[in-house]
């Protein structure tokens, strides 16, 4: 009687365990890159479908894996969103120090620039009464108190002193509320 062939022909049955035990630990191999590849692309790539599609040329063996790592995005999401909130958080220490950037170029302009000097957009409109660059939301200039908009001969007030009783705030001087 002959002794039955072992995986791919061998009669030697060490040799063909050892073989056995090879394939083995490939096959381990393979599945746990399609599942670090799986992982890894959820980490860097927001869209789900191409997270599957990731997944699905993984499971070429061994050369979806290596294709996967060349094509893959070389940031994850994680560093991308903290980057841009580092980013965020310099521009509002800018806008704190006074330094601006225009909204359209990101030239470095100055808080009362009517107009950005690098890509001649305008920034801001002047006060018809006093010519200071006023805030697109703002209603009322806060230095000549002309309304916006308005013939300032119209709408300007002159400034009264004020009374007394006026510097109480619900019956108790301002140094009662604190």
């Amino acid at each position: 009687m002959l002794p039955i062939a072992g995986l791919f022909g061998v009669h030697n049955h060490t040799v063909s365990l050892a073989l056995e035990l090879i394939l083995l630990f490939l096959a381990i191999i393979w599945i746990a890159l399609i599942y670090w590849t799986f992982a890894d692309a959820r980490r860097r790539i927001d869209d789900g479908i191409v997270v599957g599609v990731a997944t699905l040329v993984s499971l070429i063996p061994f050369v979806g894996t290596l294709i996967y790592m060349i094509v893959r995005p070389p940031e994850y999401l994680e560093d991308v969103r903290e980057r841009e909130l580092d980013i965020e958080a310099a521009e509002a220490r800018l806008a704190q120090v006074g330094m601006h950037v225009c909204p359209h170029c990101d030239y470095a302009v100055e808080k009362d620039f009517l107009r950005c000097p690098n890509c001649l957009r305008k920034l801001r409109d002047p006060c018809v009464g006093c010519s200071k660059p006023l805030h697109p939301e703002w209603r009322i200039c806060p230095y000549c108190e002309t309304e916006v908009g308005l013939d300032p001969t119209l709408t300007r007030r002159p400034r009264r002193p004020r009374r007394e009783s006026e510097q109480t705030i619900g019956g108790r001087p301002p140094s009662d509320l604190i």
